[in-house]
């Protein structure tokens, strides 16, 4: 199979498994969010940076050193695993008697038995990590959605029952611990590796070498994603968190999804591609264009939209979440950028030079959020986006470097997508606004999207895009 056939045929399970589980995740979360309050959102939404931090240590660095390695043994597998599962009982551990003090901090003492309850996800896990990591080396995405996919709904018909039952906020920690729990056990079973308790020095240091460096990569991002959460959390109040984690989370549905599903195939295509820089660069500038393309439509619309989408999907007391999720939703155009920027400094082995880049952009960060501080929530929230552009001249500049495509060059190859969009939202809120606006929620909602998406496609088409065309082979498997 050749590497553009792998590529399409990853893509599409990792789709159906990142789809599959996400549209049961998105529809349980909107009978959640009509059956719970903000305010129950907002307490997991203060504890999510932990959650992140767990997953990171046992499925960062180490794991991503599995993937980009050739001629692995047992004793490589098995090296981590052993790692994996005793740094996520240490973590676990910490959180467990650390989790009076966040109640402390953020002045809600009913965190305290949430949080030991919540992160025990994080041993769940542990079990499953290496088990999917030989799947996506592998490229199985297919066994992947097989999985996951009956895992989030066992998951969700958990919360359902919870949530129907009063069981409040802890109907979404039983999400979470009978989803990670049933997949490890599902990754587990269908494996036909099995860990022995071999733990080889020489392999740990090995993939030590290069994962820690992401590993603590990861763990500044994850601090510094789930930063506004703190702030949010500790000086307004567990509702705000509330608004802020929905709005994410929605503005986070199609734009990480379609990211993250193409990141999992990318990575070890672009593995495979880095000793050699011209096929690498132009594999790299095809996916980052086509993911532009299918994402930014959707963001623009869900902002310009963005009052219809919420009162439709969560009823209108979450209707002061509509400006946040907006800025939000601006944040969300430039986040492929980043991801698939970083993603060449992991291909080439550049973990220190990722390390060192992460250090430098959350410095710049804590400087933005403390200036940002004074103009309270919308000034947190449009630092954040002022964050996001420098952040993203830092990551074309080093990562452009490596494969020959300059931020210059990355510009203005995007430019055109970013006109296209810009002109094509713009559009579609005058004919909202003016035409559709009397119509109910639903009405109003189908009316702007098939215009909006009709009139993208219309232009992309009369403009010649290539990335039209590129989207068209693909589905018709060309």
């Amino acid at each position: 199979m050749s590497l553009k056939e792998q590529a399409i045929k990853g893509a599409i399970w990792t789709y159906i498994q990142q789809f599959g589980t996400q549209i049961v995740n998105f529809v349980v979360s909107i009978f959640l969010a009509r059956m719970l309050i903000p305010e129950e959102f907002g307490l997991i939404g203060m504890i999510a940076i932990f959650m992140g931090i767990g997953n990171t240590l046992f499925d960062g660095g180490m794991t991503s050193s599995l993937i980009r390695s050739d001629n692995l043994e047992n004793s490589d597998y098995s090296t981590v695993f052993i790692f994996n599962l005793v740094v996520s009982i240490g973590v676990y551990c910490i959180v467990f008697f650390s989790a009076p003090l966040i109640a402390e901090f953020y002045k809600q003492p009913s965190l305290t038995k949430i949080t030991r309850f919540y992160c025990l996800s994080f041993i769940f896990s542990s079990f499953g990590s290496v088990q999917n990591t030989m799947l996506t080396k592998t490229m199985n995405f297919k066994k992947q959605a097989l999985l996951s996919v009956p895992a989030i709904v066992l998951g969700s018909t958990v919360a359902l029952v919870m949530a129907k039952q009063g069981y409040g906020v802890w109907s979404l920690v039983g999400l979470t611990l009978v989803n990670t729990f049933v997949l490890s056990c599902f990754l587990w079973i269908t494996s036909s590796w099995k860990p022995t308790l071999v733990f080889s020095l020489v392999k740990f240091k090995k993939h030590f070498k290069y994962g820690y460096k992401l590993t603590l990569s990861g763990i500044l991002d994850i601090v510094f994603t789930n930063i506004y959460q703190i702030v949010i959390g500790r000086f307004f109040t567990p509702t705000t968190v509330g608004y802020y984690t929905r709005a994410n989370q929605l503005m986070m549905m199609p734009i990480g999804n379609i990211s993250t599903a193409l990141n999992k195939v990318a990575f070890p295509i672009f593995a495979q591609l880095q000793n050699d820089e011209m096929r690498l660069r132009d594999a790299y500038k095809r996916i980052m264009l086509l993911v532009l393309y299918i994402i930014n439509p959707i963001t623009v619309l869900m902002l310009v939209l963005a009052e219809p989408i919420t009162v439709l999907l969560f009823t209108k007391k979450w209707l002061p979440m509509v400006p946040i999720f907006q800025v939000i939703c601006l944040s969300g155009l430039l986040y492929p950028l980043h991801l698939y920027n970083l993603l060449i400094l992991q291909v080439k082995g550049r973990s220190d030079l990722f390390l060192r880049l992460e250090i430098i952009k959350k410095v710049l960060l804590t400087i933005i959020i403390i200036i940002s501080f004074y103009y309270g929530l919308y000034g947190l929230l449009w630092g954040q986006l002022f964050f996001s552009i420098i952040a993203l001249f830092i990551n074309t500049y080093f990562a452009g470097k490596m494969i020959g495509y300059s931020t210059q060059n990355q510009l203005l190859d995007m430019l055109p997508l970013y006109i296209l969009i810009t002109f094509v939202g713009s559009t579609i809120y005058l004919i909202d606004t003016y035409i559709f606006n009397n119509f109910t929620d639903i009405i109003r909602l189908a009316l702007s999207l098939v215009s909006g998406l009709t009139l993208y496609v219309g232009l992309s088409y009369l403009f010649k895009v290539s990335c039209l065309s590129e989207l068209k082979n693909i589905v018709l498997r060309k």
